[in-house]
């Protein structure tokens, strides 16, 4: 059995200036610090981020100095699932809104990250021996190079542009992916001037481009054949009164279908992540069917959530899904949702959120359940950097 012997919380800046929770838990075996991200575009069942009236924390920092370490500092954290099933009951309710899903997650990753020095293992290693009892694939990263849509202040609608290099291994991916955000820069500034490279929250340039269809034009002229490009659509961010307002047109559910197929058949995109508003079954259902090779994506409307998962996947709406573990408050419910993911065929992306922090718990995670891909933005910017830094850390150490 292994206890706590120390846990605090403290309230810390994420990577938009906004208020976050970081917590630092002390074993026998050392520290271990875990913090809590935070999304922009949010779904509307994902578990509740709780704030003061003034934007900050502190209510979050009370509720795991005050009410969680209390509760939590005589169990045994070599039990994940039974430590995690403590949190979800101090909290009392299904989406996290009395304690907080930005106060349970980061107490239940740091446990987990001192579960992993108790057995001295690296952290992917420890997740994998809970949760996938062997290896699988490297993840392929997919980095976001142009920003737009809640993350960027451009016209562009659609929220992120992604490139996914598909060459022999990680290195080469993330070589790859480094030249092609570098040469993206360049041509920017071409076209636009140097204003053309400010950035938005993930770290992708934000050029005043008017059109998906000519920020599609500019990244196919400069990638090479064996990558891809995958877009967040992020739909509900542009449904209003029914209708979806895309770049200066409205469309209805049919008319962005036909929309997303003419963009399917000219450019190499592999990847479509929330088409549609999240309520909208009728769109995804028909995108799923029309696009046979382009993986459709679920994200809001999943929510990192076991039973919505299950629904999209028996619905057939879409093959893949993205997984962000503050969706759903902590490591034993994350996982949950993956294995469902895995149990209905879906490919699994790990994803970051917009307000990021230096933790790079995801690029263990992604490496642990052999996750198909991830995503934690451009090359760029310390807290999306580190994560892609941790993956070739991983890269290096196993091959």
């Amino acid at each position: 059995m292994k206890k706590i012997e120390e846990l605090k919380a403290r309230q810390i800046l994420d990577s938009r200036g906004n208020f976050t929770t970081e917590v630092l838990v002390i074993t026998k075996d050392g520290k271990f610090k875990a913090s809590s991200p935070s999304g922009t575009s949010v779904g509307k069942r994902e578990a509740v981020e709780i704030r003061d009236k003034n934007g900050k924390v502190l209510s979050c920092v009370s509720n795991i100095n005050e009410i969680i370490y209390p509760a939590i500092k005589d169990l045994n954290i070599l039990d994940q699932e039974k430590f995690d099933k403590k949190l979800i009951e101090l909290d009392k309710t299904e989406n996290k809104s009395n304690l907080g899903a930005n106060s349970l997650l980061p107490v239940s990753i740091a446990v987990l990250k001192a579960s992993a020095a108790h057995y001295n293992i690296p952290l992917y290693r420890h997740i994998q021996n809970l949760y996938n009892k062997k290896e699988g694939s490297f993840p392929l990263p997919c980095f976001n190079i142009i920003n737009g849509g809640s993350h960027a202040g451009n016209n562009l609608d659609i929220q992120e542009f992604m490139v996914i290099p598909q060459k022999e291994n990680y290195k080469e991916n993330l070589e790859e992916g480094a030249l092609i955000y570098q040469n993206l820069k360049k041509e920017l500034v071409k076209k636009y001037g140097k204003g053309a490279i400010n950035v938005g929250d993930e770290g992708g340039f934000s050029p005043p481009i008017l059109s998906s269809v000519h920020a599609l034009d500019i990244i196919s002229s400069i990638i090479k054949k064996d990558t891809k490009i995958g877009l967040d659509c992020a739909a509900s961010y542009f449904y209003k009164n029914k209708e979806y307002h895309l770049e200066n047109n409205v469309f209805t559910r049919d008319g962005l279908l036909k929309f997303y197929l003419d963009l399917i058949k000219s450019y190499p995109i592999f990847s479509m992540e929330d088409p549609f508003e999240e309520e909208d079954i009728e769109g995804f259902r028909a995108l799923k069917k029309e696009a046979k090779k382009t993986l459709i994506i679920g994200d809001d409307l999943t929510v990192t959530n076991k039973s919505l998962i299950s629904f999209a996947a028996e619905e057939d709406l879409i093959g893949g899904v993205i997984i962000k573990p503050n969706q759903i408050g902590t490591v034993y419910e994350t996982m949950e949702a993956i294995r469902e993911a895995k149990d209905k065929g879906l490919k699994i992306m790990i994803s970051h959120r917009s307000g990021e922090t230096m933790d790079d718990f995801i690029a263990d995670l992604s490496v642990g359940i052999s996750s198909d891909y991830i995503k934690t933005g451009a090359p760029a910017r310390g807290e999306r950097v580190v994560k892609y830094n941790r993956l070739l850390e991983i890269y290096q150490e196993i091959n």
